[in-house]
């Protein structure tokens, strides 16, 4: 069987993030004979977000330029979106756009312990679905323990910030290979971005597959 290795660059408060994982998957089901291995890699929206966080639908409206009605058209759109892939967005209008360096650093730490995917996958539930802080490091030891993760080395990895320098390392490596927004999947030799549909997805996987026999 063939095996394809899909490295993709995210971050956890990206909404099309986990769209974009999930249309993957849907992908992966379709293929006969490929087996897919995916592997993430840090990306910050907002490397200077401050320790509060700023509110959504501010940090939205001025980040991008759009209207408070377009901000909740786009809202709308995503838990439309959502529901055809399983995936519960609840966007309050209280919610905050968070600084993510503390998540990246946890995952990789997760991603040694061979739980990059659960742990991913459980942040991206907690802060859209549950609409909890993922920059609060209660929160980040709670949910890293809920996966199985040691609690005391998670407490330690937060603390002396040991995967810091790790991850720094890793964004700064993807930017200078030219990424610049997110989801972007790197199939083969093709980076591929943005939340594409599960069958654009599929025949990026199978020319890899084929020009690696």
């Amino acid at each position: 069987m063939q095996t394809v290795t899909i490295d993709m660059v995210s971050d956890v408060v990206c909404p099309w993030c986990i769209v974009g994982y999930k249309r993957l998957q849907q992908a992966i089901q379709q293929l006969d004979n490929i087996n897919v291995e995916v592997k993430f890699h840090p990306f910050e929206l907002n490397p200077s977000m401050p320790e509060e966080g700023q509110n959504l639908r501010e940090h939205v409206i001025e980040k991008y330029g759009i209207t408070p009605a377009q901000s909740s058209e786009n809202r709308q759109r995503l838990i439309d979106v959502g529901k055809t892939i399983g995936f519960e967005f609840n966007l309050a209008d209280d919610a905050t756009m968070q600084n993510t360096f503390k998540a990246h650093q946890l995952i990789h730490y997760a991603d040694e312990m061979g739980l990059a995917v659960p742990m991913k996958m459980r942040l991206f539930e907690a802060y859209f679905t549950e609409g909890k802080d993922i920059n609060n490091i209660d929160i980040l030891i709670q949910e890293g323990s809920s996966i199985g993760l040691d609690v005391q080395t998670i407490k330690d990895v937060l603390a002396d910030e040991r995967y810091s320098d790790a991850v720094r390392q890793l964004e700064s490596a993807w930017m200078q290979r030219g990424i610049q927004s997110v989801p972007t999947f790197v199939i083969g030799n093709q980076g591929v971005a943005g939340a594409q549909d599960p069958e654009t997805l599929a025949a990026f996987i199978k020319e890899a597959a084929g020009a690696s026999q």
